[in-house]
């Protein structure tokens, strides 16, 4: 094996971005991911600004016989972004959008993020479901998944996804999509990183905004039990225009208030949207009411700030077979317990297009109508890291009695076990025979990964 200094140098010509390894003096702010907790040291780092740069360093990790990690936002709570003592593969300089208005398409480079691709299609008043967080990167969202406030009308992120440019783990780049080469585009639809790096990614766009309905309420955390039934009973009839999360939290304002806040979207006229939340900003009434016309972009990043760059983070995630009360009870005693007035309970509803399609259709087994609930667990200080993962595991273990199989591959924590069969199930035997045909050396294999027959 070449030494990495004369891999780099025999690179480096064709190479058109940057090569890092820890000596220089950007390695350090560049290797870190979203996550704080996450710190990993990988041998170089490769900033690609390309195709061909990705396809380059592909091959280099090849020459050097280095595990990859690829990084395009880096928002992944389990830090997969990143990799120790191996070559990361940063597409986070590569920021190029086309939006095609008159087809309702946009072609966009996999280190954009969802509020630079929102910034650019709501220009012609179009968007596509993406992720609720603004600094999501669109690859590794749209992959695994890919949630959003558009779900329930137009699907999940890769369902609105019509095809991908994809580095191979020979460094050859193909296309994926229905016409060409359909079985890896029916794998890299919920399959994850497991088959390529999608360098970039086409999307069908719909009309919407750029104003809508949404925002927030909010209401004291002893009423927590009485608004959580409503929010379930007020999903059972919500129209595919509509989407709603619930948030057990602790007031951003500084009082350490605890709160029940329910967070909503309607992405058709402003008078449907007004009429559909009207009974949600009359219950109760809600302590806090910001729930109105709001610009699309701005939606997407109104939780932001509740998912700060460089917070210690650490989640667990899974459906709930049904909001019951018992469930609900169990999930207002493990917030009550919460050592960190950062983290939350998010309690999301699934329903609508998104839920609509079958299991079989794509890689994602994630169709179903119901409630995914996520223990999000974030502090700042290291010291109170045991603390912070402990009531997340504790909190998640406490509602054992209420979960349903299905999980978010997005959402799932490193240390997860058989990983790959939990999210995608009855897929799986599928998948496994796809990543035999494109990568049977299991090249892409940090991520949850899919074992080669």
């Amino acid at each position: 094996m070449s030494s990495i200094a004369e891999s780099i140098a025999f690179a480096a010509p064709s190479f058109t971005g940057r090569l890092l390894r820890p000596t220089d003096p950007e390695y350090d702010d560049v290797r870190r991911v979203h996550n704080g907790l996450i710190d990993k040291r990988p041998a170089i780092i490769a900033r690609c600004r390309g195709a061909a740069d990705v396809v380059d360093a592909v091959l280099l990790a090849r020459k050097l016989g280095l595990a990859i990690s690829v990084r395009g936002g880096g928002h992944n709570v389990a830090g997969r972004a990143t990799i120790d003592d191996g070559l990361m593969i940063d597409l986070s300089p590569m920021k190029g959008i086309q939006v095609d208005a008159i087809a309702r398409t946009a072609r966009a480079q996999g280190g954009v993020l969802w509020r630079e691709f929102n910034r650019e299609t709501q220009l012609h008043g179009l968007a596509t479901t993406g992720g609720v967080v603004g600094s999501t990167g669109i690859a590794g969202l749209t992959l695994g998944g890919g949630l959003g406030w558009l779900m329930p009308k137009h699907g999940l992120a890769l369902d609105n996804l019509r095809a991908a440019d994809m580095v191979m783990a020979d460094g050859t780049v193909v296309r994926a999509s229905a016409d060409t080469n359909p079985d890896l585009f029916w794998a890299i639809r919920g399959g994850g990183g497991n088959f390529g790096i999608a360098a970039s990614l086409e999307y069908a766009l719909h009309r919407v905004g750029p104003m809508i309905t949404g925002g927030v309420v909010a209401h004291p955390l002893p009423r927590a039990l009485d608004v959580l039934r409503f929010f379930r009973d007020t999903c059972a009839s919500l129209p595919d225009e509509a989407m709603l999360v619930a948030a057990l939290q602790t007031a951003p304002d500084g009082s350490n208030a605890k709160l029940v806040a329910i967070v909503g979207s309607h992405c058709g006229p402003l008078e449907l949207g007004d009429v559909t939340f009207r009974s949600l900003k009359a219950y109760g009434p809600p302590a806090l009411d910001a729930m109105g016309p709001i610009s699309y972009s701005s939606l997407n990043g109104m939780l932001d700030p509740a998912f700060p760059k460089a917070a210690l983070s650490y989640w667990k995630a899974q459906f709930v077979a049904d909001l019951t009360d018992d469930a609900i009870r169990t999930l207002i005693d493990g917030f009550q317990a919460c050592p960190s007035p950062m983290s939350h309970i998010i309690i999301e509803h699934f329903h609508g297009a998104a839920s609509r399609v079958p299991v079989a259709a794509t890689a994602c087994t994630m169709r179903v109508t119901g409630f995914n609930v996520i223990i999000a667990s974030q502090w700042t200080d290291p010291g109170e890291t045991e603390r912070g993962i402990r009531w997340a595991r504790e909190a998640f273990a406490s509602l054992t009695p209420y979960l349903a199989p299905t999980r978010y591959v997005n959402y799932l924590e490193d240390d997860a076990r058989d990983g790959a069969a939990v999210v995608y199930g009855s897929n799986l035997a599928r998948l496994r025979a796809i990543k035999t045909k494109y990568d049977p050396d299991n090249f892409f294999r940090h991520n949850v990964n899919i074992l080669p027959e």
